[in-house]
């Protein structure tokens, strides 16, 4: 039973990415919020929201790169 590199560099390349993701995904929804706090009552409280919105896809797709990339890993370290 051995490693698959390729895979396994793959897995952690998707793992960097991964790293960026939540990082980026909790602090894009706290500017939003932000945002959605000093834009009371103004034309630029969509702005606002739609940065709510983006973070929620956000968050969202980096819950599902995440189960992508430990299947990748998974399976480059048990598969033959």
């Amino acid at each position: 039973m051995s490693t698959n590199v390729n895979l396994l560099g793959k897995g952690l390349k998707n793992l960097a990415i991964l790293i960026f993701l939540f990082i980026a995904s909790p602090i894009t929804l706290t500017m939003g919020f932000k945002a959605l706090q000093k834009f009371d009552n103004t034309p630029k409280v969509y702005w606002s929201y739609l940065i709510i919105a983006l973070a929620g896809v956000l968050i969202i797709f980096t819950i599902f790169f995440a189960f992508k990339t430990f299947k990748t890993l998974l399976k480059a370290f048990f598969n033959d």
